[in-house]
């Protein structure tokens, strides 16, 4: 518990003894404890009944958009799967959630030459700013709030449960989104629970604010509902059968 709560503590100090604005990314980047390494396989989930199907068989990328144009999006089809075609934008969904359950399919490319955050980066994103990192971390290591399966720049992964470099893993999250007042201001923050295949990752965390590559976490009021999002950060990751259950 005490090597647990260690990158929650820093942070904390961060918060309150550095109130200058963060400039250094590796300000916030945390690489102990390292989470240790369990053998997992993802869990291969049909939709059910009440859920919506956001990708399925033959990748009919009809749910998803260009984040930024709005335009349909031009990433590849291979199979039942979707693959991140670099340099063409992150995609959302058309449609807007706010408190879900859901299952997403992920591969990571097989670089073998690219090392840490270079190595199958992408991520899954709620409300378009809640982070949980989509990373080939089986071989390679980064900071551990940058891992797979970690809220990005906030909490690692409780064990690194991620298959080898070119296998499928699977996520299965329970989001609830935060609450504001009329008046912008914060009445209950999201929680995140992650199921990284099948293996207990993320229990139930607070998270802390808008995910930032650089600078600390914080809040800023949004909508009720948001889109999900799948990030293009130049690698060629493939996501397949992800559907959603509003809770």
């Amino acid at each position: 518990m005490q090597q647990r709560l260690l990158p929650l503590l820093i942070l904390t100090l961060l918060c309150t003894c550095v109130r200058a604005q963060i400039t250094d990314p590796k300000a916030t980047e945390f690489y102990e404890p390292v989470p240790p390494k369990v053998q997992s396989s993802p869990v291969l989930l049909p939709p059910p009944s009440d859920a919506i199907v956001l990708l399925g068989k033959g990748a009919d990328a009809a749910e998803w958009v260009n984040a930024k144009t709005g335009a349909a999006t031009d990433w590849t089809k291979e199979g039942d799967a979707l693959v991140v075609k670099p340099g063409s934008g992150t995609i959302k969904t058309r449609r807007t959630f706010g408190d879900v359950q859901l299952h997403v399919e992920w591969r990571s490319p097989n670089e073998p030459d690219k090392k840490g955050q270079q190595r199958g980066n992408s991520g899954v994103f709620f409300h378009e700013r809640y982070e949980v990192q989509v990373l080939e971390s089986n071989g390679s290591d980064t900071y551990t709030n940058g891992q797979a399966a970690s809220i990005y720049k906030e909490s690692p992964p409780l064990v690194n449960a991620t298959s080898v470099m070119g296998d499928w893993n699977s996520y299965d999250i329970i989001f609830s989104s935060p609450v504001f007042n009329a008046d912008g201001m914060l009445i209950r923050p999201a929680y995140v629970t992650v199921f990284h295949n099948g293996v207990l990752v993320q229990n139930h965390w607070e998270i802390k604010g808008t995910t930032a590559y650089i600078g600390l976490h914080k809040y800023t009021a949004h909508p009720e509902t948001g889109s999900i999002m799948l990030q293009d950060h130049s690698n060629k990751v493939a996501y397949r059968n992800i559907w959603v259950r509003e809770l």
